[in-house]
């Protein structure tokens, strides 16, 4: 860790996330999968975690899922007409030492993870194949070509590839569902943060580099003199790519929605191949009519360095 990262603060927040439906006709069965638990890192820590469910649950079961986040499964066997989850978290965030000062030639980490090459590199060689909202096409190497000259240090063309898409992709939540095909917001370049991890994991993986999808919280700053809004914060996603150094490899994550590499800002939920690895909230339900109204509300509220103290007392 350089001088100046050893100097940077932790920073703490409460997070909020709540999830309702509610259904035209009663729902008489449902099943459902909650990726809300903040995972812990050697950069996070989750110091308090409860998620609240109405109407209460017939069963839950808790797991880890193949890719280490903890889920949340639950079953509800009484007619209701609605679903209510909350999810309430606190979380310490530490400063990440800078990782791009040095990395191998890309070539050399796409080497290293090719069949049959020793040692394995497990997860990094799971994560370098197509998934269901990601693809490995021509069009995405052919896009992120320019970024990745001959022998460029990795993370130096990660983060220009990172540039290029913040530069050329316009932020439009109405340009996009979260089943508009890859392809097609490279064809548009526009869509939102979801679209755009998906985006830069298909160019990565389409070169032959293992990345995955990130999902979690971003500390969004209000304008200068105006409050903070409840309820104005969102679930955010970012990418992170697999590099190699002296330890074996390590990950590093990229943020090419708002073109920065996360730190104390990017509180970390879940990762996995894409988004439907870590959905924050899916499953089944038996009734319910049609589409049910869906809302969604997050809050992340920072708390201060006696908040913190006091928290780990």
């Amino acid at each position: 860790m350089s001088a100046t990262d050893a100097t940077k603060a932790s920073a703490g927040y409460s997070v909020i996330h709540e999830t309702s439906y509610h259904y035209d006709s009663p729902v008489s069965l449902s099943r459902q999968q909650l990726h809300l638990t903040p995972r812990d890192c050697t950069w996070q820590r989750c110091l308090a975690h409860e998620i609240f469910i109405e109407p209460e649950p017939t069963l839950t079961l808790s797991r880890l899922d193949p890719f280490g986040n903890p889920v949340r499964q639950f079953a509800i066997e009484a007619p209701h007409g609605e679903l209510i989850v909350r999810a309430e978290s606190r979380i310490e965030i530490l400063p990440r030492p800078s990782l791009l000062d040095a990395s191998p030639p890309w070539e050399e980490v796409q080497r290293a993870l090719a069949y049959k090459t020793m040692p394995v590199q497990l997860e990094a060689n799971s994560l370098l194949f197509e998934s269901p909202y990601v693809r490995v096409k021509r069009e995405f190497a052919t896009y992120a070509r320019p970024c990745f000259t001959p022998r460029r240090p990795l993370l130096d063309a990660v983060q220009a590839l990172m540039n290029r898409i913040h530069s050329e992709f316009e932020f439009d939540p109405e340009a996009t569902t979260v089943s508009t095909p890859v392809l097609k917001v490279l064809e548009d370049k526009r869509g939102v943060c979801q679209d755009f991890a998906h985006l830069m994991l298909s160019c990565l993986r389409s070169l032959g580099l293992g990345a995955r999808y990130v999902s979690g919280y971003l500390l969004t700053q209000p304008p200068p003199g105006k409050p903070r809004m409840i309820g104005a914060d969102a679930s955010h996603a970012w990418v992170s790519v697999f590099c190699l150094d002296a330890d074996g490899g390590r990950w590093v994550d990229f943020d090419p929605t708002n073109n920065l590499i996360p730190d104390t800002e990017h509180i970390t939920l879940a990762w996995g191949r894409d988004f439907g690895d870590v959905s924050p909230l899916r499953g089944v339900i038996l009734g319910g009519g049609d589409e049910p109204e869906l809302d969604v509300a997050v809050t992340v509220m920072p708390w201060d360095n006696e908040d913190l103290a006091s928290s780990e007392t």
